[in-house]
């Protein structure tokens, strides 16, 4: 998370500050509270269409940038923050643009003289005839931006909605890069702001590009077959394993798949919970009952019905060098835990591995195979049953790991849990970057 942190507001500060050696927002003599529009105009939309771009690069999901920003659910939650950031700086500069201008109607100047302009403009001919109805474009485009992100961040409606309409945004982007081709000042592309800004627009259209040809990843999902189900009614969760069709490259254990079913519901992410055999070609999905489409994966999942899968992605992979490792897997959290204990058990390893698994509810069944599992693998398993047993803290871990010192620590459960627990931990001395969390939102 600090990553991609990092990455978000360098990406902004980058931007502002080489706009910044092109033109300035205050006049001369400075004066703090007289910002001049145009400028501001110029900067927001900048800031607006980049961000924008980043954005669509990496709603293509470019398995090249995993592992650079720690994973494609890490690169999903940049996406996000970026997609909320066009908003604010598409909002301020259409304020700049068209808002102020409703509320106070500028004085036309004397004899209807034209406005001054810049250094490096009028725009080149080939733009010129193209600005009015690159303003238009652009604040219809705003305004549809906005019911879109706005559909997106509403979790109350459902993934299958929400999944079509977010696709309508990359569209709507084209339109965006050609308002902005068109308006940002003719002087700021010789300039190192505009250099950026044409190469992180390209980026962006290639993005979109892949989006709107459905090649997300670039990866061609692989058919496959339910081959079995198990539902265990005192979790509601459902075991799913798919045989697959030859094409599907193998897996590391801890990472995940996005699994279609319905093609109007479009394709849903879930963590593998086995490890690959090429001579099988089966993958194991556990999943949770927890509303809207994971209510219906009984039916989504029956036995002989066709799935096809896309991956795999991530890199909660177990990949370090520490003597000992301490997993928490919290409800469902568990799936990729599975996985590395068949591929351990297969493969044997030379670390110490702690297995710490909380739940609230109990299925004798479940915890039999969790605990075979952990035997075959040589995992240490801790099982804490709420209300039953005290929550998991860091004291817990402390008290029962010996090693917890010379430990790594890899979580996967619900997101408020995890950063509780990273900051106890982190508090009495371990290092954030041996906290691995897997943030499993893809919307």
């Amino acid at each position: 998370m600090r990553v991609i942190g990092w990455v978000f507001w360098i990406f902004i500060a980058l931007f502002v500050v080489l706009w910044a050696f092109a033109d300035s927002l205050f006049p001369t003599p400075f004066s703090l509270f007289d910002i001049q529009r145009r400028p501001a105009i110029q900067l927001t939309g900048i800031l607006a269409i980049a961000t924008m771009s980043f954005a669509t690069l990496l709603a293509a999901r470019p398995k090249w940038l995993e592992p650079y920003l720690g994973g494609l659910d890490k690169m999903y939650r940049l996406h996000r923050w970026l997609g909320i950031g066009a908003l604010v700086f598409a909002a301020v500069h259409w304020w700049y643009a068209t808002g102020r201008r409703m509320l106070f109607p500028p004085t036309p100047a004397p004899g209807g003289a034209p406005r001054p302009r810049g250094p490096g403009e009028p725009m080149l001919a080939i733009f010129e005839g193209q600005r009015g109805l690159a303003h238009v474009v652009g604040e219809w485009s705003f305004y549809i931006v906005v019911a879109l992100i706005a559909v997106a961040l509403i979790r109350r409606i459902p993934y299958g909605v929400f999944a079509k309409t977010h696709m309508l945004i990359t569209a709507v982007f084209l339109a965006l890069l050609y308002h902005s081709a068109v308006l940002v000042r003719v002087a700021y592309w010789t300039e190192p702001v505009g250099i950026l800004l044409a190469a992180v627009m390209l980026a962006g259209l290639a993005g979109a590009a892949v989006v709107l040809a459905r090649r997300l990843g670039l990866l061609r999902p692989v058919s496959g077959t339910v081959i079995s189900e198990h539902y265990y009614p005192e979790l509601r969760v459902i075991e799913t394993e798919i045989e697959l069709q030859p094409g599907w490259a193998g897996h590391v254990p801890g990472q995940f798949a996005f699994v279609t079913t319905n093609r109007f519901e479009g394709a849903h992410p879930f963590s593998i919970a086995s490890a690959w055999n090429p001579q099988e070609r089966r993958v194991k999905f556990i999943a949770k009952e927890l509303g809207d489409f994971t209510t219906r994966l009984r039916d989504e999942f029956r036995p002989g019905s066709h799935a096809a899968v896309e991956g795999p992605y991530g890199c909660f992979t177990f990949s370090d060098t520490k003597p000992h490792q301490v997993w928490i897997g919290a409800g469902v959290g568990i799936s990729p835990f599975v996985a590395r204990m068949k591929y351990l058990a297969e493969h044997g390893g030379d670390q110490i591995v702690h297995l710490f698994h909380s739940t609230a509810d109990v299925s004798e069944l479940a915890l039999a195979k969790l605990s075979a599992d952990a035997a075959a693998a040589g995992v240490r398993l801790h099982l804490i049953v709420t209300p039953r047993d005290p929550h998991l803290t860091g004291d817990t871990i402390r008290e029962q790991v010996e090693g917890w010192r010379e430990s790594s620590y890899w979580f996967c459960g619900p997101e408020g849990f995890g950063a509780s627990l990273k900051a106890d931990l982190v508090a009495t001395g371990i290092a954030p970057r041996d906290f691995h969390q897997e943030v499993f939102a893809m919307r």
